[in-house]
C-alpha cells in the first residue's frame, strides 16, 4: 500500500497533513504519537472505515485487509469453537464434499475414473490449503489467547467485554490477512498472553501496522516507525528503541542547524543595514540581499507536545514494617478460594509489583490490603504511622457529576482555588478544560485526573491497579519518573512490562496456591523462571523421563556449537554496520555542518556538490538501516 499527501480534519480541525507511507509485504510497522494527535483515525482510513478528505491511497490488487478498532468485541451468537471454525468455511465445504465423493466411491460397483480424478484434485487442493491443520491452528490460538478447550462450547453473548476483544483478535489471527492493522492489540491480555502473541506475530506472513502504548510489545515486534506529531508524520527504521536515540539525534542536528543559519542570517542582515545606504558598498549590500532571498530557509524542528509535569511526595514518613501478610486466603461467597497460601512482607521503601494471569485475583488482593473486604483466613498487618493511596484503574473513585475543578476541590476543601488550578494545568487541564464534567472524559483524562488526585494526598504507601492504562508513552515516562523519586513504598499491578522494569525491586508471582517472590526487576524475574524451566528439564532428564544417547547429546552439542558461531558472526556484522552507520552519521553532521559556514554560504557550487554528497551518505545510511533490520529479524 502507498499513501501520498494524505489530509484529513473534522470541521476546523486538522488531524492528518500531508501523510506519506508505504507498506511492503512482511512490513512491521508501529504507528506512535501523543493521546489524540490521530493514530487511530489513520488506521480507520488505512482499513477503509473512514475517509480522508485529500490525497490518494493505492493497494495492491486483492490486497485482503484485517482490523481490529480499539474498542472492537465480536458480537456472535455462535459458541466460541463454531466462530473460529466459521473463519475456515472454504475448506469444511471442500471436506464435506471429500466425504460426499467417497461415499458415491463406495457405492459405486465399479472403478468410476471420472470420480477418482474429482477426488484426486479436491483432495490436493485440499490439503495445500491446510484442510488438515486448520482445527490444530484454531486451538493454538484460543490457547495462546487464554481459552481453554472448556470454554470452546460457550455461547460468545457469555462472555465478558474484554473476552470478546481477545475473540475478536483470534479471529483476526485465523484469517491470515495480507496487511492485519491492530489498534491496541494488548489491552486485555496478561503478561503471558502478550509474550505468545509477540511470538505469534514475529512469525506471522503478512504486514502489520500497530499501534500500542506498550513499548515492550513495540520493542519485540515492530521495525520501522511512523510517528505523529503536529499533524504531520516522519517514518524511522529500526526497532522502539533505536527511533528514541534517532528521534533524538535528528531533533539536535536540525536544532544545531537551524541556529547556525539564524546566525549567518542575522550577521548578512545586519551588513545590508549597514551599508546599503552607503555608495561605494550599496552594490555588494544588493548582492547579499539577493543572495538572502534565494537561500533556502532551515526550518526550526517542533518541539515535543506538552506532557504532564508532577512528583509524589509524602507527609509523613512510615515506620519501617509496612504491610505483613500471612497465611491469606479469600474466596467470594459460596465460591472456590481465588487464592490461598498467600504470605509477603513489605518494608519502607520497597517497589512490589504484583504479577500472574488474568482472573487470579490481583485486583482483589489491593482491595484486601486496604481492607475493603474481609479475608477468608490469614492476617494483614499495617505498619506504624502508614498513610495508604489506591489508583483504581476502572476509575471508580471519580464522580461523573463533578466537573474537574470540583473534583479535586471536594476531596481538598481547604486548598486555594488557584493552587488547585495550578495542580490541574501540571496534569494538562487547563482553561475551560477544568471545568469540563468528569462523565465526558476520555480515558486518559480520566487517568491524569486520578493521579493527581492521588499526587494531592501525600500518602507514604501507593497502591496502584493499572495505572498505566489509556496513558500515552510520554505520559507513562512522566508517571515513572514521578514514581522512581517518589520517598514512599509502592504495591502496585501492571501488564506493561517496561514499566515493572522501570519501577519495581520485588516481584510477586500469585497462582491460586501461593505467592513465589523474586528479589529483582522484571528482567531479573525473566532470568529466574527461565532457570526454573531448565532445573525442572534437567530433573526430568536425570529421572530418565526424556534420556538422550550418547550420539543425541553429541549431535546437540555440535548444533549449539554451530549455533553459537552463528550467532557470533551475526553479532559481529551487526556492531560492524552500527560502527559504519554511527561514523556516516557524523559524516553527515560535518557536511550540514560545512553548508551553514560563511565561506561555502556564498557558494553555489560548493553548497550544491556538498548537498550531492550528503544526499548520497543519507541512501547509505538507509541501506545500512535496512541492512540490520534484516539481521534483527
Amino acid at each position: 500500500m502507498q499513501v501520498n499527501s494524505l489530509y484529513k480534519s473534522y470541521g476546523a480541525t486538522e488531524i492528518l497533513k500531508d501523510i506519506q507511507m508505504e507498506i511492503k509485504a512482511n512490513d512491521r510497522i508501529a504507528v506512535v504519537g501523543r493521546n489524540g494527535c490521530g493514530k487511530s483515525t489513520l488506521l480507520k482510513i488505512l482499513a477503509e472505515e473512514v475517509s480522508y478528505d485529500k490525497g490518494e491511497i493505492i493497494k495492491r490488487k486483492r490486497l485482503t485487509i484485517g482490523y481490529l478498532s480499539q474498542h472492537t468485541g465480536l458480537q456472535s451468537d455462535k459458541t466460541i469453537w463454531e466462530e473460529m471454525r466459521a473463519v475456515f468455511h472454504t475448506l469444511i465445504k471442500m471436506q464435506k464434499a471429500l466425504r460426499s465423493l467417497e461415499k458415491k466411491m463406495k457405492q459405486s460397483e465399479s472403478v468410476d475414473d471420472d470420480l477418482l480424478n474429482q477426488y484426486d484434485l479436491l483432495l490436493n487442493q485440499f490439503q495445500s490449503n491446510g484442510g488438515y491443520e486448520y482445527e490444530a491452528k484454531i486451538r493454538t490460538v484460543l490457547s495462546g489467547l487464554d481459552f481453554p478447550e472448556e470454554d470452546y462450547e460457550k455461547s460468545i453473548n457469555s462472555l465478558s467485554g474484554g473476552q470478546k476483544t481477545r475473540l475478536a483478535l483470534g479471529k483476526l489471527l485465523l484469517e491470515n490477512p495480507d496487511l492485519l492493522i491492530l489498534d491496541e492489540p494488548t489491552n486485555h491480555l496478561d503478561i503471558e498472553t502478550l509474550s505468545w502473541l509477540e511470538t505469534y506475530l514475529s512469525n506471522y506472513n503478512g504486514a502489520l501496522i500497530i499501534v500500542s502504548h506498550d513499548r515492550y510489545f513495540l520493542e519485540n515486534t515492530v521495525s520501522i516507525i511512523y510517528e505523529i506529531s503536529f499533524q504531520h508524520m516522519k517514518r524511522y527504521v529500526g526497532s522502539y528503541n533505536k527511533f528514541l536515540e534517532q528521534r533524538r539525534r535528528d531533533y539536535n542536528r536540525q536544532l544545531k542547524m537551524y541556529e547556525q543559519q539564524q546566525e549567518e542570517i542575522k550577521r548578512a542582515e545586519e551588513f545590508i543595514e549597514r551599508n546599503i545606504a552607503r555608495a561605494s558598498t550599496s552594490k555588494r549590500a544588493q548582492s547579499r540581499r539577493r543572495q538572502l532571498d534565494k537561500l533556502e530557509r532551515i526550518e526550526r524542528p517542533l518541539g515535543s507536545e506538552s506532557s504532564a509535569k508532577f512528583s509524589f511526595e509524602i507527609e509523613r514518613r512510615s515506620g519501617n514494617d509496612v504491610l505483613q501478610v500471612k497465611d491469606l486466603s479469600f474466596a467470594y461467597e459460596k465460591g472456590n478460594p481465588l487464592f490461598s497460601n498467600i504470605s509477603f512482607s513489605v518494608n519502607r521503601g520497597d517497589r512490589i509489583a504484583l504479577i500472574g494471569p488474568n482472573g487470579i485475583g490481583k485486583t482483589t488482593l489491593l482491595k484486601l490490603l486496604m481492607n475493603k473486604f474481609p479475608p477468608k483466613s490469614g492476617s494483614i498487618a499495617h505498619g506504624t504511622n502508614v498513610d495508604i493511596a489506591y489508583y483504581d484503574q476502572e476509575q471508580d473513585l471519580l464522580n461523573p457529576a463533578n466537573t474537574v475543578l470540583e473534583e479535586l476541590w471536594a476531596q481538598f476543601p481547604y486548598v486555594d482555588e488557584g493552587d488547585i488550578r495550578t495542580v490541574l494545568g501540571n496534569f494538562l487541564f487547563s482553561g475551560e478544560d477544568v471545568l469540563k464534567q468528569v462523565s465526558t472524559l476520555s480515558g486518559g483524562e480520566k487517568a491524569r485526573l486520578a493521579l493527581a488526585k492521588l499526587m494531592m494526598e501525600k500518602a507514604n504507601l501507593l497502591i496502584l491497579d493499572e495505572p498505566t492504562n489509556h496513558l500515552d508513552i510520554d505520559s507513562k515516562e512522566v508517571l515513572e519518573s514521578a514514581l522512581i523519586d517518589y520517598p514512599g513504598t509502592i504495591i502496585f499491578v501492571s501488564h506493561d512490562r517496561y514499566f515493572i522494569n522501570r519501577i519495581a525491586n520485588q516481584v510477586i508471582e500469585l497462582s491460586q496456591k501461593e505467592a513465589t517472590i523474586y528479589l529483582g526487576d522484571y528482567d531479573y524475574f525473566l532470568l529466574k523462571k527461565e532457570e526454573e524451566k531448565e532445573r525442572t528439564l534437567l530433573q526430568s532428564t536425570q529421572k530418565g523421563e526424556k534420556l538422550q544417547s550418547i550420539e543425541d547429546r553429541k549431535s546437540t552439542f555440535e548444533k549449539r556449537k554451530e549455533r553459537q558461531r552463528e550467532e557470533r558472526r551475526l553479532e559481529r556484522e551487526i556492531k560492524e554496520i552500527e560502527n559504519r552507520i554511527s561514523m556516516l552519521e557524523g559524516h553527515l553532521e560535518k557536511l550540514e555542518e560545512q553548508m551553514t559556514s560563511p565561506e561555502v554560504f556564498q557558494d553555489f557550487e560548493k553548497t550544491f556538490e556538498l548537498s550531492q554528497e550528503a544526499e548520497e551518505v543519507k541512501k547509505e545510511i538507509n541501506l545500512l538501516m535496512e541492512e540490520w533490520t534484516e539481521l534483527h529479524s
